[in-house]
């Protein structure tokens, strides 16, 4: 079955910097865009980063553009989101998710925390 989980949230302080990790299985890796969301508490989810299945595209929140990097490794299967220049508002849980086979799929989250 398909599993997506996150990691390398944490807390960090204004101007640092966090790189996130989703690894992947139950699905060909090489064959599905895969993104990045987030929410915040009382706010709802929203699109951070896409990546191409080819990893020749990505396209990002107009929030987090220039600062953000998302990238895929296909001998791990694993997606990530590099973060630097870290805001008090990118403050959220942040998700990975695939689409395969037109169902939504979803890690468990990880949590960050931008504050000083």
């Amino acid at each position: 079955q398909v599993q997506l989980v996150e990691s390398g949230g944490g807390l960090v302080q204004p101007g640092g910097s966090l790189r996130l990790s989703c690894t992947t299985s139950g699905f060909t890796f090489s064959r599905h865009a895969m993104s990045w969301y987030r929410q915040a508490p009382g706010k709802e989810r929203e699109l951070v980063a896409t990546i191409t299945s080819d990893g020749t595209s990505t396209n990002y929140a107009d929030s987090v553009k220039g600062r953000f990097t998302i990238s895929r490794d296909y001998a791990k299967n694993t997606v990530y989101l590099q973060m630097n220049s870290l805001k008090p508002e990118d403050t959220a849980e942040y998700y990975c998710k695939v689409r395969v086979l037109a169902r939504n799929y979803w890690g468990q989250g990880t949590q960050v925390t931008v504050s000083s």
